[in-house]
């Protein structure tokens, strides 16, 4: 039986979404953002290993340009139609399942939630107050009013253009621990607002050297409907994710779960190659693309992530086996060259291994779990076409 890996480079958008011009960082709309291709330009990355299966043709036909190479792997871009840019609506829509409801987003304003929230909060953390009640970068906010945190106890919130609700808080001082039982128990009302994430956001660190740490935890509403997860579990197969998988989609679907830095996760993935039994699926996200260097801008950081990430795919390529199929894609784009610091609306690669040289197209996110599910000899009952 054949086997399916479908990894995520969390934001590694290839530019032209026919609706960038309905999404914004800031008063700039995301129309000509292109995270791949401001990267390549503005530091000269070469992805070898990727480009030889197609992410060079995936961009040059996302951006409405003939292709200037013929690839040796599977290749298109793929269109969300989810009316959002941001993690759950893109995993979900690739797992077969476009968002059928609006997010709900916190008002870019100062207070940004509402009162009777923050006192939940408050109430819940056992404090007598909190820090933020704002849109903020989650590296700033930490610089800002990490030393405030530590003298006062009081949990940081703050949101994003996104639909999300983060809390950080000293991993030791406030306790890990305590600030994911905090987001948990907060997790149901702000899901009954339709806000997508709750997220624990722990820091360590003394004033002027806090950083995050990779302890993160995301608590995501459930899937409106089965997912590509749930399909193969319900035809017997075993669904193994790697990184934020298991947040994302509320451990529906999935049988086990690795977390860790990207080159952890990149050592789990290796195995699984090797490992993983026949009818699997192994569903990946690597999040630094995003977290450490898109949303913190950081071009040249995401351009050596990028160099690093192709290089370790000859260890993945080694141990598939024939019948395997190995798709590359992304949930949207994070440009690092633009300005904000949210993500930005994009196509995104579908690249993969397996298949042998194959273009097929433009496609949507649903089009990608359809047709994963198919490879697996899974009748999808999704909306997605196949392309396989």
């Amino acid at each position: 039986m054949p086997r399916a890996f479908l990894i995520v480079m969390d934001s590694v958008g290839i530019g032209g979404a026919p609706d960038a011009d309905q999404y914004f960082n800031g008063d700039v709309p995301d129309t000509g953002s292109n995270t791949l291709g401001h990267i390549i330009e503005a530091t000269g990355l070469s992805l070898p290993n990727l480009d030889r299966l197609g992410m060079t043709a995936a961009m040059e036909l996302a951006n409405g340009r003939t292709p200037s190479v013929v690839p040796a792997g599977l290749w298109g871009a793929a269109t969300e139609i989810s009316k959002g840019k941001d993690t759950p609506s893109g995993h979900w829509e690739l797992a077969g399942v476009p968002v059928p409801f609006d997010w709900h987003y916190f008002p870019k304003e100062r207070p940004a939630f509402p009162a009777d929230l923050m006192a939940e909060v408050a109430r819940v953390a056992g404090t007598e107050g909190t820090l933020g009640n704002e849109h903020a970068s989650g590296t700033e906010i930490i610089v800002r009013l990490g030393e405030e945190h530590l003298k006062t106890g009081w949990p940081i919130c703050y949101t994003s253009i996104d639909s999300v609700f983060q809390i950080a808080a000293h991993e030791e001082v406030f306790g890990l621990d305590r600030l994911l039982t905090l987001c948990e128990t907060l997790a149901p009302r702000l899901h009954a607002m339709k806000v997508g994430r709750v997220i624990a956001r722990p820091f360590v660190g003394t004033p002027g050297s806090f950083e995050r740490t990779t302890n993160r935890r995301d608590y995501a509403v459930p899937p409106p409907k089965p997912t590509l997860c749930d399909w193969v579990q319900e035809a017997g197969g075993t669904v193994h994710a790697v990184g934020k998988i298991g947040d994302i989609f509320s451990m529906q679907g999935i049988d086990d779960v690795v977390k860790g830095d990207d080159a952890t996760l990149m050592e789990h993935l290796a195995r699984l190659t090797s490992e993983a039994a026949d009818g699997s699926l192994t569903f990946a996200n690597f999040v630094e693309f995003d977290s450490l260097y898109g949303h913190r801008r950081d071009v040249d950081g995401y351009a050596r992530h990028l160099a690093w990430f192709d290089a370790e795919l000859p260890r993945l390529f080694q141990n598939l086996r024939d019948g395997d199929l190995m798709i590359f894609t992304a949930d949207h784009g994070n440009d690092p060259t633009w300005p904000g610091t949210d993500h930005t609306r994009e196509r995104v690669p579908v690249v993969g291994w397996g298949k042998g040289a194959m273009s097929v197209g433009h496609v949507g996110f649903a089009d990608v779990g359809a047709s994963v599910a198919a490879h697996l000899g899974i009748d999808p009952p999704g909306p997605g076409r196949l392309f396989l």
